[in-house]
């Protein structure tokens, strides 16, 4: 809810009040007048402008409410114009201090100016709190320490994180690379104070929990980045946090080995992103159904329930691994996203087939691939409703349909992929084997409803939607191919379409992305 919001509910309930009742002798009679006035008052008296104008008299809990559900720059502006506002601010329950929500995104302003500016703010708005405590905190800090220092940022957290503060989300931006790291206070969330917590995010400090740890019985959601921890510590934190359903684990680079104990019966999505020095991720969880991971290769043990399996920038091999390792998982899979540079590697030998898969979006695939071979992969999956395709934009280093190395079409008949009802290429070229995949799906696919194929190869972001007013700039080898590409869309793909096929073709936009010849 925001200002428009407000401001829509004040009149609506001026209007109620001001709406003629009908008596039981059926006489009309005006709520206002025999309400608030002791004697008949004309519709030009002052004291009808004064009701036209004041607050709705509503019971304070309800206005402490609508205060609450305000961000944070609108809560504070309404609190300066308005008497029940104002005092309904002194407990005002959620603090997003932050330099967008503060207005202080002033690109004339320089980055200490505002880091200083912030720092003061905080300092201000946290100790009116100082015997009230908050619902939600979210606390960014700029330049540390140079503005906050860490007993700084101790005396306000212990004034926020109280018996119950429900989420927290600590964010700070180092000054330099070698700048001190903050040490997040663990006991703080001791002694009953973080038993609340359902939302806790911290980055870039450090964060030793211990054996001992046990106050986060009510954690839903765990984010950290950028956060010095290790797999021991975190597994003391894991153990108390029976509730958890979203774990997230980005650029934790002391972790090295990621165990998650089965007790976690509620988590349900676990993202790992760029730990450097991870190895090895044990889930022991029963009921994970996503899973995320950015990185090198490790070693896998994620259990048979997952059904949402992403990799990105990973080797082909990681995803064989876990496939042949988990063989009754692989029939439960619903959706998987792998984004690699894939050479001629990708030849899916699994046990079984993905019966139930019914989205796979497959990225950065190398420019000599043969993409007529995905064929055998779409055959192992019979229930497979929409495909995606992103190709690298490097120089194709295969054989093109336009040309004198022209030959006939390959084709691999017997393959029907009876449920694919929308296929996506981004970055479609004149490579002779895309082409062939592309006639292949148009001619077996006996369900498909929408085919797309897209020369430009920066998805959605064109001029028209993006701030710059520009569309990302091509090379002009690219925007050459994109046009080869249109050529062969209409010599070889046109023709065969059914009619109750939609397609549709993006094409470079020809003011940002114009061909010169």
């Amino acid at each position: 809810m925001g200002l428009l919001e407000l401001n829509r509910f004040m009149s609506m309930r001026r209007d109620r009040r001001r709406r003629p009742i009908q008596s039981h002798n059926g006489l009309e009679t005006s709520a206002a007048r025999t309400k608030d006035s002791p004697c008949p008052q004309d519709d030009n008296s002052q004291s009808e402008k004064k009701l036209k104008y004041s607050e709705p008299r509503l019971p304070e809990d309800i206005w402490h409410r609508i205060h609450s559900l305000l961000p944070l720059r609108d809560a504070a502006r309404v609190a300066c114009v308005s008497h029940s506002f104002r005092h309904s601010w002194r407990c005002y329950p959620n603090l997003d201090i932050t330099r967008k929500t503060l207005g202080l995104e002033d690109e004339m302003s320089s980055s200490f100016k505002i880091s200083s500016t912030l720092a003061n703010i905080t300092n201000q708005i946290l100790k009116e709190r100082s015997r009230i405590g908050v619902k939600a905190l979210r606390l960014e800090i700029n330049d540390f320490p140079l503005f906050s220092t860490s007993c700084d940022l101790d005396r306000w957290l212990y004034i926020a994180v109280r018996p119950g503060i429900e989420k927290l989300d600590l964010w700070l931006k180092l000054h330099s690379y070698g700048a001190a790291v903050y040490n997040f206070p663990c006991p703080l969330l001791l002694d009953g104070s973080g038993k609340s917590i359902r939302d806790l995010h911290l980055s870039n400090c450090a964060f030793r929990p211990t054996a001992r740890f046990g106050g986060l019985r009510s954690l839903t959601s765990l984010s950290l980045s950028n956060v010095h921890i290790t797999g021991d510590e975190l597994r003391c934190l894991l153990s108390s946090s029976v509730a958890l359903v979203n774990l997230k684990l980005l650029f934790c680079n002391e972790m090295i080995f990621l165990e998650i104990p089965s007790l976690l019966q509620r988590l349900s999505h676990l993202v790992v992103n760029d730990c450097k020095n991870l190895k090895v991720i044990e889930s022991r969880a029963p009921n994970l159904y996503s899973f995320k991971y950015v990185g090198a290769l490790v070693r896998l043990s994620l259990g048979d329930s997952l059904q949402n399996l992403k990799f990105f920038h990973s080797s082909w091999g990681l995803f064989h691994s876990t496939c042949k390792n988990h063989p009754h998982m692989v029939p439960n899979l619903e959706a998987i996203d792998i984004s690699s540079y894939v050479g001629d590697t990708l030849v899916v030998h699994v046990p079984g087939k993905f019966l139930h898969l019914r989205r796979l979006c497959i990225g950065f695939i190398s420019p000599d691939y043969d993409y007529l071979s995905l064929v055998t992969f779409l055959d192992a999956c019979p229930s497979l409703e929409r495909l995606m395709l992103f190709v690298e934009p490097v120089a194709m280093e295969q054989e093109s349909v336009i040309g004198d190395s022209f030959h006939d079409l390959r084709q691999m008949p017997g393959h029907l992929h009876r449920s694919i009802k929308d296929v996506q290429i981004i970055g479609f070229c004149s490579a002779k084997s895309m082409v062939e995949l592309t006639c292949h799906i148009l001619e077996n696919a006996k369900s498909l409803e929408c085919l797309t194929l897209s020369t430009f190869v920066h998805g959605g972001i064109f001029c028209s939607t993006s701030k710059t007013g520009k569309c990302l700039s091509m090379s002009m080898d690219r925007i050459m191919e994109a046009h080869k590409a249109l050529l062969v869309v209409k010599k070889y793909i046109v023709g065969k379409t059914p009619s109750s096929v939609e397609l549709k073709v993006v094409e470079p936009c020809s003011r940002c992305n114009p061909l010169k010849i």
